[in-house]
């Protein structure tokens, strides 16, 4: 089964940068697409990074410019850096393995979702 841990999430003030990780097991990590997903109270979740097994890139327009995807394949990682952050950033961030192996947000996560980790950005 397909296995997600994300951390690294916490309370920051606006302007500020947090680095979220996920932990990936069950798949073959490094031929799989990978993508960060955030969900605000009652809202839908929303895949806002994408990140293909070579390293190729897309971004949600929310966040193009202020968050950074990247992955260690060695280490069976995900990471995603969170810079100038925004109240409106405020959610609870979700990783997953993606069907399309293709940098397009236009994609849909397969494995099964992890307890997130909460990002507050408030002064």
């Amino acid at each position: 089964q397909v296995q997600l841990v994300e951390s690294g999430g916490g309370l920051v003030q606006p302007g500020g940068s947090l680095r979220l990780s996920c932990a990936a097991s069950g798949i073959i990590f490094r031929i799989t697409a990978m993508g960060w997903y955030r969900q605000a109270p009652g809202k839908q979740r929303d895949l806002v990074a994408v990140i293909t097994s070579d390293g190729r890139t897309s971004y949600a327009d929310s966040v193009k410019g202020r968050f950074t995807i990247s992955r260690d394949n060695a280490e069976n990682a995900l990471y995603l850096q969170m810079n100038s952050l925004k109240p409106e950033d405020t959610a609870v961030y979700y990783c997953n393995a993606l069907v399309k192996n293709m940098p397009t947000l236009s994609n849909s996560g397969f494995g099964s979702w992890g307890q997130g980790t909460q990002v507050t950005v408030s002064s």
